[in-house]
């Protein structure tokens, strides 16, 4: 396809066309012959701008760095194309949430201060790395390098990755204060509930690390700090119970807070073998000094212990937890046997409050459809452990015990088995009774007395976005594996990782939109890089209406078209 011109004579002398055409073979005439495909009619009348704007509108039909070649000066050798959009919004937000201004905590008292700049940069790039393109460090100091336009860091090694992790760890404290403290002014976050969770993440190793001095909090205790009676010994990666089900696998347990927004507002990490029991109590002493107002603790039924409610009623906090409906505690039985209606508060959602206490007050939440599939689950286990145990009253008592013992193993299946006084073995009838009146059940204990049952209901349900927090942190940011065998390494990649959790979130809530749809439009946005006879420069690709309204819902401001230029 070309540009044809043509000739007329005419009184005022000779006038010359434009067309577009491209050439056709003529079975005929044996030859190519030109197919003229659009006028754009005199030369010296040419619509300039018409014709630009038609050529860009072509040109998003191409490829971002296809585009940039085809719509550049036949004098520029276009050179390389990167993406653009990703890393150019995240660096906004990360400036807006004043992430540049992390110099200014972690500087020695006395001497010489840190340039700070460099170092923010590489962590940035790493963060940035997360959200777009989870790597080791290796490959992600290659990304920066080759793959994404990072600005005021053309390039970067390992080494320098390291070592930003390294000061990382050093101002962890200081900088997530600093960072809670810029997002809650941006976002105008609503901090009356905070939900905290923990989970695991395991390590391919075939040894735990080795058990060391630490204290309540889990950190590393130095040799001068230790005191033999109240140390107590662990290794980091170790051995304990895996929410990934792998517990033959070393790990650590990461805990994190989040509010009703779904905003991760600090991260912790402990040792592989540490207990959740006690973690809350920690958590809350370490968010003491964060300015809050009255916080409503909200945690599943993994914290629920004696304890650990008495230190979260400490202050003007209140707490709403989960508890166990087959702990069989005296409260539980009372709450789950009292009369009353449910009141619907919401889609697949009853609730019944019940008041055993005068400090604690129960809800009882009914989910009908949960019901349901509690009661088909149930239905499909009990035909199962029938089938299992039909005419076994014929086998030997030896037989009996055996196949029973492979029974305990499966806790689904014991659930619904009894032994006779002959040793017999039974479907529990009584066990399937007692089943059905917890179908689509939980329960909940909260100490706020202001709180109506259905904002204890709502309030527990939003511990969701927790549990969302951790499955994006696996699958999308890729918290696992960690290619890291210092623990102080280990520490700063998870930092990392909520860092990156909180940026996504930020454009998630203001967007309305999921983070993978928006990561796949801002990377269509590339930045192309041109050299000429004049120099060098860089210059970014014209913006579509959906990168353009994810920018306007952001309030951020669109990329300059030219971002770099030099001359030679």
């Amino acid at each position: 396809m070309y540009v044809r011109t043509t000739k007329r004579e005419n009184k005022s002398g000779t006038v010359r066309y434009l067309h577009l055409a491209h050439n056709e073979w003529d079975p005929v005439k044996g030859r190519a012959v030109p197919k003229v495909l659009f006028t754009f009619g005199r030369e010296d009348d040419l619509d300039r701008e018409a014709v630009r704007r038609l050529v860009m509108s072509l040109s998003k039909l191409l490829e971002p760095g296809d585009a940039l070649a085809a719509t550049a000066a036949s004098d520029l050798e276009f050179v390389s194309s990167v993406p653009f959009g990703g890393a150019y919004v995240l660096d906004q937000l990360w400036r807006r949430c004043g992430s540049t201004r992390c110099g200014r905590v972690g500087q020695p008292k006395r001497g010489r201060r840190r340039d700070m700049t460099a170092t923010e940069r590489v962590l940035f790039a790493l963060v940035a790395n997360r959200a777009l393109a989870p790597s080791s460090k290796l490959a992600a100091a290659e990304w920066i390098t080759n793959d994404v336009h990072i600005d005021g860091l053309a390039e970067t090694g390992e080494q320098p990755c390291y070592r930003a992790m390294d000061w990382l760890h050093e101002v962890q404290d200081d900088l997530e204060k600093q960072v809670f403290d810029e997002v809650a002014n941006l976002l105008n976050l609503e901090v009356d509930l905070l939900f905290f969770d923990t989970t695991s993440t395991y390590f391919e190793l075939e040894e735990p690390d080795e058990p060391l001095a630490r204290n309540d909090a889990g950190r590393r205790l130095d040799a001068d700090d230790v005191d033999d009676n109240e140390a107590r010994q662990a290794g980091f990666r170790t051995y304990g119970k895996s929410k990934d089900s792998r517990d033959d696998l070393p790990q650590i347990v990461i805990g994190m807070a989040v509010t009703r927004d779904g905003i991760p507002v600090r991260c912790w990490c402990w040792p592989g073998n540490t207990s959740d029991q006690t973690l809350i109590r920690q958590v809350k002493d370490e968010m003491r000094d964060w300015t809050l107002s009255k916080i409503v603790w909200v945690a599943d039924r993994g914290f629920s212990s004696a304890a650990n409610r008495r230190y979260l009623r400490k202050g003007d906090h209140a707490y709403i937890i989960g508890e166990k409906l087959r702990s069989g505690s005296p409260e539980v039985q009372a709450a789950l046997s009292r009369q009353g209606r449910y009141q619907d508060v919401g889609e697949n959602m009853r609730v019944k409050e019940v008041r055993i206490s005068d400090t604690d007050r129960f809800v009882i939440c009914h989910n009908p459809e949960a019901a349901e599939r509690d009661r088909h689950m149930r239905e499909q286990l009990v035909a199962q452990l029938a089938g299992l145990i039909a005419d076994t009253d014929k086998l030997s008592d030896f037989k009996r015990g055996e196949l029973r013992g492979k029974i305990a193993d499966k806790p689904g299946l014991n659930r619904y088995l009894r032994a006779t006084p002959a040793g017999k073995l039974r479907v529990d009838q009584a066990k399937i009774k007692a089943e059905e009146n917890l179908d689509g059940k939980y329960l909940l204990r909260c100490s706020d007395p202001h709180l109506s049952a259905e904002d204890i209901a709502l309030g527990y349900k939003q511990l969701l976005e927790v549990e969302r927090g951790w499955r994006d942190m696996k699958q999308i940011i890729d918290l696992r594996p960690v290619y890291h065998r210092l623990e102080e390494r280990i520490r700063a990649h998870v930092i990392l990782c909520w860092l990156a959790l909180l940026l996504i979130r930020i454009t998630e809530t203001t967007t309305g939109k999921t983070w993978p749809h928006i990561r796949r439009e801002l990377d269509r946005l590339h930045l192309g890089t041109f050299t000429g006879r004049t120099g060098t420069f860089q210059q970014v690709t014209t913006l579509t209406k959906p990168q353009r309204d994810l920018l306007a819902k952001l309030d951020i401001p669109a990329p300059k078209q030219v971002v770099s230029e030099c001359g030679t």
